[in-house]
């Protein structure tokens, strides 16, 4: 079964920085490609970065510069480092894994990220 573990946000102020784990069990993590997303309040949830098993990565195009995502295999686990936060990223943030041969994704329970003064 496969279980993702969102852990690494929390409240923090305009201008700092935070970096989101995602630690996966119950799958060949090396092989899927791995996202976050995030839903703000009253919002749809979006695509904020995604990185494939070869280790290409993309982001949201408002994020670029910003946000950077990576992955240990070893660990199975991805990161989603967030530099200089805005209020606007306050979000919840999930953690997705995808594996495009299947078409089948799995999602943790997110993690709470407010940026706030």
């Amino acid at each position: 079964q496969v279980q993702l573990a969102e852990s690494g946000g929390g409240l923090v102020q305009p201008g700092e920085s935070l970096r989101l784990s995602c630690a996966a069990s119950g799958i060949i993590f090396s092989i899927y490609a791995m996202r976050w997303y995030r839903q703000a309040p009253g919002k749809q949830r979006e695509l904020v970065a995604v990185i494939t098993s070869a280790g290409t990565t993309n982001y949201a195009d408002s994020l670029k510069g910003r946000f950077t995502i990576s992955r240990d295999n070893a660990k199975n686990t991805v990161y989603l480092q967030m530099n200089s936060l805005k209020p606007e990223d306050t979000a919840v943030y999930y953690c997705n894994a995808y594996l495009p041969i299947t078409n089948s994704d799995s999602w943790g329970q997110g993690t709470q990220v407010t940026v706030s003064s």
